[in-house]
Protein backbone atom coordinates (compact mmCIF):
# COMPACT_ATOMS: atom_id res chain seq x y z
CA UNK A 1 0.00 0.00 0.00
CA UNK A 2 1.20 3.50 -0.88
CA UNK A 3 0.53 6.40 1.49
CA UNK A 4 0.08 9.78 -0.21
CA UNK A 5 0.87 12.18 2.62
CA UNK A 6 -1.82 14.78 3.18
CA UNK A 7 -0.48 17.87 4.92
CA UNK A 8 -2.77 20.40 3.26
CA UNK A 9 -0.71 20.94 0.09
CA UNK A 10 -0.73 18.91 -3.11
CA UNK A 11 -2.48 17.33 -6.03
CA UNK A 12 -3.56 14.34 -3.99
CA UNK A 13 -6.45 12.67 -5.73
CA UNK A 14 -5.03 12.74 -9.26
CA UNK A 15 -2.05 10.89 -7.81
CA UNK A 16 -4.37 8.39 -6.19
CA UNK A 17 -6.13 7.90 -9.53
CA UNK A 18 -2.81 7.31 -11.27
CA UNK A 19 -1.92 4.53 -8.86
CA UNK A 20 -5.38 3.03 -9.35
CA UNK A 21 -4.73 3.04 -13.11
CA UNK A 22 -1.73 0.75 -12.62
CA UNK A 23 -3.57 -1.49 -10.16
CA UNK A 24 -1.90 -0.22 -6.99
CA UNK A 25 -3.66 0.69 -3.76
CA UNK A 26 -2.91 4.22 -2.61
CA UNK A 27 -4.51 6.10 0.26
CA UNK A 28 -4.49 9.83 0.94
CA UNK A 29 -3.75 10.16 4.65
CA UNK A 30 -2.36 12.21 7.49
CA UNK A 31 -2.77 9.32 9.93
CA UNK A 32 0.61 8.38 11.40
CA UNK A 33 -0.51 4.79 11.99
CA UNK A 34 -1.53 4.35 8.35
CA UNK A 35 1.73 5.90 7.15
CA UNK A 36 3.75 3.55 9.35
CA UNK A 37 1.91 0.56 7.86
CA UNK A 38 2.42 1.68 4.26
CA UNK A 39 5.04 0.05 2.06
CA UNK A 40 5.95 3.31 0.26
CA UNK A 41 5.37 7.03 0.73
CA UNK A 42 4.55 9.85 -1.66
CA UNK A 43 5.20 13.47 -0.68
CA UNK A 44 3.23 15.71 -3.06
CA UNK A 45 3.22 19.49 -3.13
CA UNK A 46 2.19 22.57 -5.04
CA UNK A 47 2.54 26.22 -4.08
CA UNK A 48 5.09 28.06 -1.95
CA UNK A 49 7.97 26.29 -0.22
CA UNK A 50 7.75 28.22 3.07
CA UNK A 51 4.04 27.51 3.52
CA UNK A 52 4.46 23.81 2.68
CA UNK A 53 7.45 23.39 4.99
CA UNK A 54 5.55 25.01 7.87
CA UNK A 55 2.54 22.76 7.30
CA UNK A 56 4.77 19.67 7.22
CA UNK A 57 6.26 20.58 10.57
CA UNK A 58 3.09 21.79 12.29
CA UNK A 59 1.22 18.66 11.20
CA UNK A 60 3.96 16.41 12.55
CA UNK A 61 4.48 14.90 9.11
CA UNK A 62 8.09 16.12 8.85
CA UNK A 63 9.11 13.95 11.81
CA UNK A 64 7.08 11.00 10.52
CA UNK A 65 8.75 11.21 7.09
CA UNK A 66 12.23 11.39 8.59
CA UNK A 67 11.54 8.41 10.86
CA UNK A 68 10.05 6.23 8.12
CA UNK A 69 12.77 6.99 5.57
CA UNK A 70 15.49 6.41 8.18
CA UNK A 71 13.98 2.94 8.61
CA UNK A 72 14.44 2.32 4.87
CA UNK A 73 10.94 2.95 3.52
CA UNK A 74 10.93 4.26 -0.09
CA UNK A 75 9.82 7.89 -0.41
CA UNK A 76 9.09 9.86 -3.58
CA UNK A 77 8.74 13.63 -3.49
CA UNK A 78 6.87 15.19 -6.43
CA UNK A 79 7.26 18.79 -7.65
CA UNK A 80 7.33 20.96 -4.51
CA UNK A 81 7.44 17.67 -2.60
CA UNK A 82 10.82 16.99 -4.24
CA UNK A 83 12.09 20.46 -3.35
CA UNK A 84 11.16 19.89 0.31
CA UNK A 85 13.61 16.97 0.41
CA UNK A 86 16.58 19.36 0.24
CA UNK A 87 18.42 21.38 2.87
CA UNK A 88 17.12 24.85 2.00
CA UNK A 89 15.03 26.87 -0.42
CA UNK A 90 15.72 30.44 -1.49
CA UNK A 91 12.14 31.10 -2.57
CA UNK A 92 11.24 34.54 -1.18
CA UNK A 93 13.80 34.29 1.61
CA UNK A 94 15.69 31.37 3.09
CA UNK A 95 13.73 28.39 4.39
CA UNK A 96 14.73 25.04 5.89
CA UNK A 97 13.77 21.82 4.12
CA UNK A 98 13.76 18.24 5.36
CA UNK A 99 17.48 17.77 4.73
CA UNK A 100 17.07 14.26 3.31
CA UNK A 101 19.13 15.11 0.21
CA UNK A 102 22.03 17.56 0.12
CA UNK A 103 21.33 20.66 -1.95
CA UNK A 104 19.37 23.89 -2.24
CA UNK A 105 16.35 25.12 -4.18
CA UNK A 106 17.01 28.23 -6.29
CA UNK A 107 15.14 30.34 -8.88
CA UNK A 108 15.39 29.08 -12.45
CA UNK A 109 15.63 32.75 -13.46
CA UNK A 110 19.25 32.66 -12.27
CA UNK A 111 20.28 30.14 -14.93
CA UNK A 112 17.90 30.22 -17.92
CA UNK A 113 17.84 32.65 -20.86
CA UNK A 114 16.15 35.93 -19.96
CA UNK A 115 13.60 35.69 -22.80
CA UNK A 116 12.17 32.35 -21.61
CA UNK A 117 8.89 32.24 -19.73
CA UNK A 118 8.70 31.57 -16.01
CA UNK A 119 7.33 29.28 -14.74
CA UNK A 120 8.73 26.53 -16.91
CA UNK A 121 5.51 24.82 -18.02
CA UNK A 122 5.07 21.96 -20.44
CA UNK A 123 6.52 18.75 -21.81
CA UNK A 124 10.27 18.22 -21.77
CA UNK A 125 12.51 15.29 -22.58
CA UNK A 126 14.18 13.53 -19.69
CA UNK A 127 17.95 13.44 -20.14
CA UNK A 128 19.14 10.58 -17.95
CA UNK A 129 22.41 11.25 -16.14
CA UNK A 130 22.60 8.15 -13.95
CA UNK A 131 20.80 4.81 -13.94
CA UNK A 132 17.79 4.74 -11.66
CA UNK A 133 15.27 2.00 -10.86
CA UNK A 134 12.54 4.60 -11.54
CA UNK A 135 13.57 4.66 -15.21
CA UNK A 136 13.58 0.92 -15.88
CA UNK A 137 10.54 1.09 -18.19
CA UNK A 138 11.42 4.33 -20.00
CA UNK A 139 12.82 4.85 -23.48
CA UNK A 140 15.34 7.40 -24.67
CA UNK A 141 13.53 10.63 -25.51
CA UNK A 142 10.52 10.08 -23.25
CA UNK A 143 8.91 13.35 -22.14
CA UNK A 144 7.29 14.38 -18.87
CA UNK A 145 5.27 17.40 -17.73
CA UNK A 146 6.76 20.24 -15.68
CA UNK A 147 5.34 23.27 -13.86
CA UNK A 148 7.97 25.10 -11.77
CA UNK A 149 9.81 28.36 -11.18
CA UNK A 150 12.49 26.94 -8.86
CA UNK A 151 14.90 24.05 -9.28
CA UNK A 152 17.17 21.85 -7.18
CA UNK A 153 20.79 23.05 -7.28
CA UNK A 154 24.07 22.15 -5.58
CA UNK A 155 23.08 18.49 -5.71
CA UNK A 156 25.09 16.93 -8.56
CA UNK A 157 25.79 13.73 -6.63
CA UNK A 158 22.06 12.88 -6.40
CA UNK A 159 20.82 14.00 -9.86
CA UNK A 160 19.54 11.14 -12.01
CA UNK A 161 17.97 13.17 -14.85
CA UNK A 162 17.73 16.74 -16.12
CA UNK A 163 15.54 18.67 -18.54
CA UNK A 164 16.82 21.24 -21.02
CA UNK A 165 15.32 24.73 -20.74
CA UNK A 166 18.26 26.71 -22.13
CA UNK A 167 20.05 25.33 -19.07
CA UNK A 168 20.00 21.86 -17.59
CA UNK A 169 17.43 21.87 -14.77
CA UNK A 170 17.27 19.05 -12.26
CA UNK A 171 14.41 16.73 -13.20
CA UNK A 172 14.92 13.88 -10.75
CA UNK A 173 17.10 12.94 -7.82
CA UNK A 174 17.87 9.87 -5.77
CA UNK A 175 19.69 9.12 -2.54
CA UNK A 176 19.28 5.62 -1.17
CA UNK A 177 15.56 5.04 -0.62
CA UNK A 178 14.66 8.72 -1.17
CA UNK A 179 13.57 9.76 -4.67
CA UNK A 180 12.37 13.03 -6.14
CA UNK A 181 10.72 14.13 -9.39
CA UNK A 182 10.45 17.81 -10.25
CA UNK A 183 7.94 16.88 -12.96
CA UNK A 184 4.44 15.51 -12.35
CA UNK A 185 4.21 11.76 -13.09
CA UNK A 186 0.42 11.95 -12.61
CA UNK A 187 0.24 14.49 -15.46
CA UNK A 188 2.76 12.75 -17.71
CA UNK A 189 0.57 10.13 -19.41
CA UNK A 190 1.93 6.62 -19.97
CA UNK A 191 5.49 7.71 -19.20
CA UNK A 192 4.44 8.96 -15.77
CA UNK A 193 2.53 5.76 -15.06
CA UNK A 194 5.63 3.73 -15.92
CA UNK A 195 7.64 5.75 -13.38
CA UNK A 196 5.01 5.18 -10.70
CA UNK A 197 4.94 1.48 -11.58
CA UNK A 198 8.70 1.29 -11.15
CA UNK A 199 8.44 3.04 -7.79
CA UNK A 200 5.90 0.45 -6.65
CA UNK A 201 8.41 -2.29 -7.44
CA UNK A 202 11.19 -0.92 -5.25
Amino acid sequence: MIAIIDYGVGNLFSLQSSFAAIGEEAVVTSDEAVISQADRLILPGVGAFEDAAQKLRSSGMADVIKRETAAGKPLMGICLGMQLLFDKSYEYGEHEGLGLIRGNVRPIAEVIDKDLKIPHIGWNRLIVKKPSPLFQYLNDGDCVYFVHSYYAADCDDSVTAVAEYSAELTASVEKGNVFGCQFHPEKSGDVGLKILKAFCEL
